[in-house]
């Protein structure tokens, strides 16, 4: 369809670079944001979250569409140009698989968050370690505080599921998955450290690189006009990939290096300054 020459494309890490630790968003990224949107820019969610993990605070803020499931799901103006997920046999292998290992997990799908009952239980000290590392006062949350609309169930054989998720018990967790799933990815997530709590489960094609470029392609928009920003080591791809790469300053030291912009913390207006650096804003 093709953009205006003028137009960019902003592609904005959600947790730790939109979102601060404690899951609200600056008043000064809210503003530049709609800022962006005023200016003609075009702005995009690129998050490892499901579509379910979006909440409408979030597309309020003027959001185009976003990238999903680290790129196993891209959608532009309510239309959907990829979603790539585990087959429901992929699904049943990998849960029958953690059972039987003792791991707690949940499921990811734009639907929805689904996990069994023990989960509540059995993944509490790693939420709460989540929660803290991103600032919480954790002593009394439980899974639910941080996992919005979490389902417990046991109907966990589904075909829409984008990544499954599990409660770590040390590292060799993720080195056994790797050996048992070779065809799938197997990554791991944690807080503001960068600590491994959880592993987790996705097919090995979804990236946000390979989403940025169908997005792209669907736009009619050039590489050299997306600007990426991100914290996390999930998003170096994207930073090298895009005509500018913006780390926040609460980065991973591997994030700083693979940017051509450093900003600021995420808790100290650094989405905004960037913003204002790159001339974003009209």
């Amino acid at each position: 369809m093709g953009i205006p020459a003028t137009t960019r494309i902003l592609l904005i890490d959600v947790d730790g670079t939109l979102v601060t630790y404690e899951n609200t968003v600056p008043a000064s990224a809210a503003q530049a944001l709609r800022r962006a949107r005023a200016a003609g820019h075009r702005l995009y969610a690129c998050t490892g979250r499901s579509r379910a993990e979006m909440p409408p605070p979030l597309w309020s803020l003027g959001l185009h569409g976003m990238i999903g499931g680290n790129g196993a799901y891209v959608e532009d103006d309510g239309r959907v140009l990829l979603h790539r997920h585990l087959s429901r046999e992929q699904c049943q292998a990998v849960t029958v698989w953690l059972r039987a290992r003792g791991l707690v997990f949940y499921l990811e799908a734009n639907s929805g968050l689904y996990a069994p009952p023990a989960f509540r239980e059995g993944a509490r000290p790693a939420i709460r370690s989540y929660a803290a590392g991103r600032g919480r006062d954790a002593r009394d949350l439980e899974v639910e505080d941080v996992l919005t609309g979490l389902v417990l169930t046991e109907d966990l054989v589904r075909g829409d599921v984008n990544k499954i998720s599990f409660v770590l018990s040390s590292w060799a967790d993720v080195e056994a998955a790797r050996e048992r799933f070779p065809d799938l990815l197997v990554g791991s997530w944690g807080g503001r450290g960068h600590e491994a709590l959880f592993g987790d489960v996705a097919l090995p094609a979804a990236s946000k690189v390979e989403a940025v470029d169908v997005l792209l392609a669907a736009l009619g928009a050039r590489l050299e006009d997306t600007v990426a920003f991100g914290d996390a080591v999930v998003d170096i791809g994207m930073l090298r990939h895009c005509g500018t790469g913006v780390a926040m300053g609460n980065a991973a030291p591997q994030v700083k290096e693979a940017a051509d912009l450093v900003t600021d913390d995420v808790e100290e207006d650094g989405l905004a300054h960037a913003f204002e650096r790159l001339g974003l804003t009209g």
